[in-house]
């Protein structure tokens, strides 16, 4: 299995910056892809970013590329979402997901932490 837990949201105004923190234990090593992903309230859970366990291979979803960069650290067992130009609409929970098999589904999740953007 593998755990995950994330940290860094908050209160930020549009415009500004945060960076979330994703912890991941336990077989991290059998992790084919990592990804953020976010729900607002009364609305579906949405993709953010993903990126490759083993590589540089990342992937955005079109609402964030350009402002939001999805990395890891595999010597700390780390993914980071480094989020700029925040806007309202970013407000969420946000969640990091674990994917042990290509084209898989995302078997691990954690807790998520929230972020708001105020306008």
């Amino acid at each position: 299995q593998v755990q995950l837990v994330e940290s860094g949201g908050g209160l930020v105004q549009a415009g500004g910056s945060l960076r979330l923190s994703c912890a991941a234990s336990g077989r991290t090593f059998s992790t084919y892809r990592a990804a953020w992903w976010r729900q607002a309230p009364g609305k579906e859970r949405e993709f953010v970013a993903t990126v490759r366990w083993s590589g540089d291979i990342t992937a955005y979803a079109d609402s964030v590329k350009g402002r939001f960069t999805i990395s890891r650290d595999n010597a700390k067992n780390m993914v980071y979402l480094q989020m700029n130009s925040l806007k309202p609409e970013d407000t969420a929970v946000y969640y990091c997901a674990a994917q042990m098999t290509p084209g898989g589904e995302y078997t691990y999740w954690g807790q998520g932490t929230q972020v708001t953007v105020s306008s």
